[in-house]
């Protein structure tokens, strides 16, 4: 096979693969492996949903959609959202909707930040981001909140805005959280947003598992803060619609309208069956993330328990469908050494803490996404393979 000869951008050197796809190919090939690493919901996608996308298909809605997004589909996210999240959205001229919110964060990046631009990334957090970030030209400013029990505070953003090296022009929020699943109440986040509105820079808030909070009310920073607020959700973890990719970005109308040039370059729009299948899902299927949040409550709290009999530290998550937790002390501190160890011995996949910060080289996260029997399977695994001493030096 010959090499390259011709020059590429240096960007493509300079990036680093997502980690979380690094270690799911060293473990690929493990026979019979459990997997409890991605977000990936086990529930298929509602009867009533997909009866709406076999429409779609029967009725030829096979052509190019309005870019920004089908007008009946960002009227019922207009109505869906401000009621199930308060969040005072104006019309539809505030939604754009895009492929997932991976597109939606690149979009995002791509219109508010110049190279060079720094953003605050509160770590552990979500891997991908960083690629993003890297891509529009931006500099992570990391936020390390293991100190504050893996939550934001006034004091730490004031920290990481003092000791930045770069001008900073945005911090990015993600609650409930990925990996962690912690989240914030309403004074939590009153203080918070009372911190970012003295600083006057963009936030960025990812809010892509509100509907799976587990007590209590989900709110959000945009009905805070909207004239700051860049709002980023989609349909993957409420709707288990994970392969439609449907996002949204709420915003103010002048923003979407500079966003939806990079959308278009991009992706120009999602597909028309997607988008009749979400509309589906915000309007005959909008009681599907109660099931759904009532399975994961009793799997978080299975999960949970046991990983403390066998010595684990869980951070109890709040939300989303995740633990992540210290490794217990008799494996040692390597934790992507444990996650290695644990897939080839007890064929069980999780994902080392190291993915989501260099902080977290003691943690894996632990997906409880998947259905019940494979996680009752995989921790009789975990069980067994610890229980039984293995000898880790």
């Amino acid at each position: 096979m010959s090499n390259f000869i011709l020059p590429l951008n240096k960007t493509v050197d300079q990036l680093k693969r997502d980690p979380i796809l690094d270690f799911e190919a060293k473990i690929r090939d493990i026979e019979d492996l459990i997997q409890l690493t991605f977000g990936e919901p086990g529930f298929a996608v509602d009867d009533r949903i997909k009866a709406v996308a076999k429409v779609s298909i029967d009725h030829d809605r096979s052509h190019y959609a309005n870019s920004q997004g089908e007008t009946n589909l960002r009227r019922a996210a207009v109505s869906y959202f401000n009621r199930h999240f308060d969040i005072h959205l104006g019309g539809i001229d505030q939604v754009l909707v895009t492929q997932g919110v991976s597109e939606g964060i690149n979009v995002v990046f791509m219109t508010i930040l110049e190279r060079g631009d720094g953003v605050i990334i509160p770590e552990p957090s979500y891997s991908p981001y960083s690629t993003s970030l890297a891509l529009a030209g931006g500099v992570k400013v990391a936020l390390d909140t293991a100190p504050d029990n893996f939550k934001i505070t006034p004091a730490s953003i004031e920290r990481a805005i003092d000791q930045a090296t770069v001008p900073v022009k945005a911090i990015l929020i993600n609650y409930p959280n990925n990996p962690t699943g912690v989240t914030y109440s309403e004074s939590e986040l009153s203080a918070i947003a009372d911190t970012l509105k003295k600083h006057r820079i963009w936030v960025i808030s990812d809010e892509i598992y509100a509907a799976l909070t587990y007590s209590g009310q989900h709110s959000s920073l945009y009905r805070m803060l909207p004239d700051q607020t860049i709002l980023l959700t989609g349909l993957s973890k409420s709707h288990a619609m994970t392969g439609y990719r449907i996002g949204f970005i709420f915003g103010d109308a002048a923003l979407i309208k500079k966003m939806l040039t990079f959308h278009e370059a991009l992706a120009f729009a999602v597909s028309t069956l997607s988008q009749d299948a979400a509309f589906a899902a915000l309007t005959v299927g909008e009681d599907v993330p109660e099931y759904a949040l009532k399975a994961y409550r009793k799997r978080r709290d299975r999960l949970v328990k046991q990983l403390k009999l066998l010595g684990f530290e869980p951070v109890n998550p709040q939300g989303a469908f995740y633990v992540f937790a210290k490794i217990p002390a008799a494996f040692g501190n390597d934790g992507y050494d444990f996650a290695v160890r644990l897939a080839n011995q007890a064929k069980v996949a999780v994902l080392p803490g190291e993915a989501f910060s260099e902080n977290a080289k003691n943690y894996v996260r632990i997906s409880y996404a998947s259905s019940d029997a494979d996680l009752d399977e995989a921790l009789q695994r975990m069980t067994n393979y610890i229980q039984e001493g293995v000898d880790y030096v």
